[in-house]
């Protein structure tokens, strides 16, 4: 075990409360946790990709660190309570 595995074990343990959160509590608390827990996850990826000798890795992290932020977008868009309205529906009143 190395110094790369050691500091993704600590990113683990990071992560349970992120998770945690996310799973329980009011609305506004769990997307705090899925805004926390994106970039958490990009690190352990990184660490684990370094840590195993494996790249492949570090682009699934550069991939969750793109992907991450637009997933709390919509989930706040979600958490807004506005309804979806289609640009056909706009037209047609």
């Amino acid at each position: 075990m190395n110094a790369w595995l050691v500091a993704a074990v600590v990113d683990t343990a990071v992560l349970a409360p992120c998770l945690w959160r996310c799973a329980v509590g009011p609305p506004e608390e769990r997307l705090a946790g899925v805004a926390l827990a994106g970039p958490v996850v990009t690190v352990l990826f990184l660490l684990l990709a370094q840590g195993l000798s494996r790249p492949s890795y570090g682009d699934l992290a550069l991939v969750l660190a793109v992907l991450a932020p637009a997933g709390t977008l919509v989930f706040t868009r979600l958490l807004a309570g506005e309804p979806h309205r289609d640009a056909a529906d706009e037209g047609s009143g």
